[in-house]
């Protein structure tokens, strides 16, 4: 099963390195991860996506806790929490598709943020079906790239993170 979790961490040179290589020496998979900075200086959140069981995940928040610069663990997959993902793809835009494409653009409600004599590159967020329904329809034009953010997820309501349990 998917898992969530959102890590506090010191901002400081080599805390992704060693939060990440806490999962690879005991043997978990992160599917993505994404890190960025919060409105408390000093302060970054690792949103990691693992494949675990619960039990496993447990065992995962124990080892985070242990770390010199990790300050809070939350599994927000049984919290209410709102999650999404940012995709760009570049896919070939020949003239005569460039309706079809803008159509399905506004359907998924994504955003067309570059184009050029051959292609357009699309912005489109939301959940991970969302993200893969959109490629799905798009390879139909030609993708020629695709970059993509991974999970971030934020609890629903006035609690924040270091508020969460675990």
């Amino acid at each position: 099963m998917k898992r969530v979790l959102a890590i506090l961490v010191e901002d400081r040179p080599g805390v992704l390195t060693r939060v990440s290589g806490l999962f690879s020496r005991r043997g978990y998979n992160i599917q993505n991860i994404a890190v960025g900075r919060t409105i408390e200086p000093g302060i970054s959140r690792m949103t990691v996506t693992v494949d675990a069981d619960r039990v496993t995940v447990e065992q995962i928040v124990k080892q985070l806790n242990k770390l010199v610069n990790v300050l809070k663990v939350s599994d927000l997959t049984e919290e209410s929490s709102v999650g999404r993902e940012l995709m760009l793809i570049k896919v070939k835009a020949e003239p005569e598709k460039r309706g079809d494409i803008q159509q399905l653009v506004a359907t998924f409600r994504a955003k067309i943020i570059d184009v050029s004599p051959d292609s357009m590159i699309v912005e489109v967020t939301g959940d991970e079906n969302k993200l893969q329904a959109f490629m799905l329809m798009m390879q139909e034009f030609g993708i020629k790239e695709i970059a993509a953010t991974g999970n971030v997820a934020l609890l629903r309501g006035g609690r924040t993170t270091r508020e969460a349990r675990n």
